[in-house]
């Protein structure tokens, strides 16, 4: 049988369908705008404009997790296939966030959560939940890539000062604890925090990633009285100063216990900020 995968086309979906591959599974992916030719692709997107499906051994979603359960809730699968997808750790970490925009994305994320276990569990289908922290590693993230994209064009890289820790993780190691999950009986019924393999603070990260963006890019430490006054003008500025001295980690403990996946630490080089696609 087939491994459906949706949200193909992304950053973990790069890594993803090679190491399918390589494991012997077949696999169709759906996206909004396929590549190539190769058959095994296909158009479409959720929640409503999904092609005719074939028998599933699993649904591998790597997109929004509401439109997934969405999804679920109004379509009956052929098979009972297990359904495997990607959450955030923002459904916990901006749970109290002061900014009312990111509790609202926090609420999002859990309700979604909530209703795809509860299709799954009324329709005798396995699931597992991975709850991601900040993802890096195929120049495509929306996080750290746009930042030094801008800084190799202006040749400066604002560092903020920032106490909260961090724990990048790279989308190669969500695609393999993805595919380890498919063949592990033990990693269902379960919601798995993943975060990279080490924690630095939001600073670091920041100076790891100036480092690594290449050519010539110029180090500019941003004072935090500034920080705050661009936070008090600007509300789209308000929710990632306040998360500066946040912590927003992931205990690996049950990830690496259950699937034997160990993510690697943050050393990103130039090549990391390049797209894949």
């Amino acid at each position: 049988m087939t491994v459906l995968v949706m949200g193909a086309s992304g950053q973990i979906g790069h890594f993803l369908l090679p190491r399918l591959e390589a494991e012997g599974y077949a696999w169709m992916a759906v996206s909004r705008r396929p590549p190539g030719n190769d058959p095994r692709w296909r158009s479409g997107h959720l929640p409503d404009g999904m092609p005719e499906l074939p028998p599933l051994q699993a649904v591998v979603s790597l997109g929004p997790i509401d439109l997934l359960a969405k999804w679920l809730a109004e379509m009956r699968l052929p098979g009972i296939p297990h359904i495997v997808a990607t959450s955030s750790m923002s459904a916990e970490t901006k749970r109290e966030s002061q900014v009312p925009e990111e509790r609202e994305v926090s609420r999002r994320l859990r309700d979604a959560e909530t209703m795809l276990i509860a299709t799954c569990a009324s329709r005798g289908m396995p699931w597992t939940v991975f709850r991601p922290t900040l993802i890096y590693g195929a120049g495509m993230d929306k996080s750290l890539t746009p930042i030094v994209a801008s800084a190799r064009r202006r040749h400066i890289f604002p560092l903020p000062a920032g106490r909260g820790q961090r724990q990048p993780v790279h989308a190669d190691d969500i695609a393999a604890a993805v595919v380890a999950a498919l063949r592990t009986p033990a990693a269902r019924g379960r919601t798995l925090s993943m975060g990279g393999g080490e924690r630095l603070t939001a600073a670091d990260m920041f100076r790891r990633t100036q480092r690594s963006a290449g050519g010539f890019v110029l180090p500019l430490p941003v004072p935090r009285l500034v920080l705050e006054l661009a936070a008090s003008v600007s509300p789209l500025m308000r929710g990632p100063v306040n998360r500066l001295d946040t912590d927003l980690i992931a205990d690996n403990t049950d990830l690496e216990a259950i699937l034997g996946v160990h993510p690697r630490p943050f050393r990103p080089q130039p090549g990391t900020w390049q797209p894949v696609r």
